[in-house]
């Protein structure tokens, strides 16, 4: 793929230890006040220092396309890539040359490629759930919808009428053999208030599918796995790897799913977890 981001961190062909990060309003703050950027650079410089002395891989698992994380990485004068990232809410998984240069993950493709995922299959749940159980769901319109993802809204009435609601989406997608994310928004991140993601991926990827190719693709042991997030679309993720924490400035939803949860708020939270593990 000829596409190329600034240089990841350096690179080794022995890896003792994986860290994954969400990307938005976890390694990324939407806010970019000069206190945050300051304690991101100060990250980037200690991971630096684990990648060379502890042989760690680095990855995003992001909800946001290539195009979105370029723009959020100059907005936020990001220094480096990661070692690999799993952008489309880990539906399209791309490895980093130290160069900046980013490769697909043929592996992951080929999983891709034998799902049984397509745009009309998505069309007709939607159809479905509007004419037969008169659920409305919006299409999220201002990134357009991709290859392997599909993502809509759905906006909360009384909250038993959501849970039911929520409920037979989840039971369509999964007898028609579609993978389904569905998390509340996150007004930080540029979400409307009171709506929830419904994301349709490829059954079998999600955040939680690209944690385990990675641990098993670089042959690290779990207790040598360590994962960071702030909403709900992470749950599974951090509950797949040892270390898995919510970062404090996470949403109110996701702290009642996770009980590991940073004192300090984003990049200082990181620190926190990092210095105290390493």
């Amino acid at each position: 793929m000829n596409y190329r981001i600034n240089k990841s961190f350096p690179t080794s062909h022995e890896v003792n230890y994986l860290i994954f990060f969400d990307f938005d309003e976890t390694y990324f703050p939407h806010d970019c006040t000069d206190e945050l950027l300051n304690n991101l650079y100060e990250l980037e410089e200690y991971l630096n220092n684990l990648v060379h002395k502890r042989f760690v891989k680095i990855g995003w698992i992001t909800g946001s396309d290539l195009n979105q994380i370029v723009h959020k990485m100059e907005r936020a004068n990001i220094s480096y890539s990661p070692h690999f990232i799993a952008s489309n809410l880990g539906t399209e998984v791309y490895n980093v040359r130290e160069n900046g240069e980013l490769l697909i993950n043929k592996e992951w493709e080929n999983r891709l490629t034998k799902a049984n995922f397509s745009n009309d299959k998505v069309k007709e749940l939607i159809n479905e759930l509007d004419n037969v159980y008169k659920i409305k769901l919006v299409e999220q319109t201002q990134f357009g919808q991709k290859r392997y993802k599909f993502n809509y809204y759905y906006f909360e009435k009384s909250k038993t009428q959501s849970q039911y609601d929520l409920k037979i989406i989840r039971h369509l997608a999964k007898i028609n053999g579609i993978g389904i994310n569905i998390n509340q928004c996150n007004p930080k991140a540029g979400d409307p208030e009171g709506a929830f993601d419904v994301d349709f991926i490829p059954h079998n990827t999600g955040k939680k599918e690209v944690v385990k190719f990675m641990i098993n693709y670089y042959q690290v042991p779990l207790v040598n796995t360590i994962a960071f997030g702030d909403s709900g679309n992470d749950i599974e993720m951090l509950k797949t790897v040892k270390h898995g924490y919510l970062l404090g400035n996470a949403t109110e939803e996701a702290k009642g799913l996770h009980d590991k949860v940073t004192v300090s708020h984003y990049s200082s939270g990181i620190l926190e977890v990092l210095k105290n593990i390493f």
